[in-house]
């Protein structure tokens, strides 16, 4: 099992989607920052007064997450940064739901899901390529394993 969990080849596969994904909502929230300030806003969880903050950084943070864990950059510390994001993603959605509220999730303008189960289900799929990623974080295919063999 530890053969399959380490694997370079599934590593890098999780390190890509994981940061596809992460890349692409993130840019999208980064363009449209008033709009998802307002579905942040929608969730009912966060003061009035850091929503708009919130929907200027948290964006940046999923983009260069993403783009460091494709590159093999801190593996374990940016798999860290995303599983801490999908954490609170996940409590989000189920706080929307134990209140029943119908909402998109904020995830995507271009994809917009409403909370539910399936998202649920999609992020602690992420969560579990994330933890995966922390206990396993084979360098072979990053610029770290790069950087470490040059010395």
């Amino acid at each position: 099992m530890r053969t399959i969990l380490s694997n370079e080849y599934l590593n890098l596969l999780a390190r890509i989607i994981i940061g596809f994904i992460f890349i692409s909502f993130g840019m999208e929230k980064i363009f449209e920052p008033a709009k998802f300030a307002n579905e942040i806003g929608n969730y009912k969880l966060l003061p009035e007064v850091i929503l708009n903050f919130v929907a200027l950084i948290l964006p940046w943070i999923e983009v260069i997450s993403g783009l460091l864990l494709i590159a093999g950059v801190r593996i374990k510390a940016n798999s860290t940064i995303i599983a801490s994001m999908l954490i609170i993603f996940i409590f989000g959605v189920a706080s929307a739901m134990a209140r029943g509220l119908s909402i998109k999730c904020g995830c995507s303008s271009s994809n917009a899901q409403v909370v539910g189960f399936p998202k649920i289900l999609e992020n602690l799929g992420l969560l579990i390529l994330c933890v995966n990623l922390f206990f396993f974080p084979n360098n072979k295919f990053s610029l770290d394993f790069l950087s470490k063999s040059s010395k």
